[in-house]
């Protein structure tokens, strides 16, 4: 579980994405995030067949054994929702932070408290999604009102549980997608 908390501060500290969002631009946010991207993959390989000082350590304390390209698909959602979002910069930024704390949060205390398991995923738990949308909500509440922040939520953590393919790719987009309908119909 330590290595699981590990990764989930990892995840969490993307939000530097939203901060860098208040003083550059959005193509200059996708190069950073690309560049980003580019450079631990380049990391990950050298570190396959050496030992590199401290990193080598510290991504044997955090990386999944079976999933080495999480990060990818994390970077991949962003870099899109920024791409098809950049129009409302507080809808990018609140999809981004759903994607960032109700995932860690659904992963943290699902794994810690979850007993019951969502119907039709038993790899999900009823808790996990709970947490998932509480932090969502309050998250995406610091960029947008109520009602936009109460449905990027709620498909957020819906998305998260359900999900056919990695959840960092489809959690902000289409949260960004179901808060700019309500957006543009208030």
């Amino acid at each position: 579980m330590e290595k699981e908390y590990i990764r989930q501060l990892i995840h969490a500290s993307g939000i530097f994405i939203v901060f860098l969002s208040w003083f550059l631009n959005p193509t200059i946010l996708i190069l950073i995030c690309i560049i980003i991207v580019i450079f631990v993959e380049l990391l990950f390989r050298i570190d396959r067949y050496r030992n590199i000082f401290a990193i080598s350590t510290f991504l044997d304390r955090c990386k999944r054994k079976k999933d080495e390209k999480g990060f990818v698909y994390f970077f991949l959602g962003i870099i899109l929702t920024i791409y098809f979002f950049q129009f409302n910069i507080a809808v990018v930024n609140a999809a981004i932070i759903i994607l960032l704390f109700g995932d860690s949060a659904s992963t943290i205390i699902g794994k810690k408290y979850g007993k019951r398991h969502l119907p039709f995923n038993k790899q999900k738990t009823i808790i996990g999604t709970l947490a998932f949308f509480i932090v969502a909500f309050i998250g995406a509440s610091t960029q947008l009102p109520v009602l936009p922040a109460l449905i990027g939520a709620v498909s957020g953590a819906i998305t998260e549980a359900y999900s056919p393919i990695d959840d960092n790719i489809p959690i902000p987009l289409i949260s960004a997608f179901a808060m700019s309908i309500i957006i543009y119909f208030i």
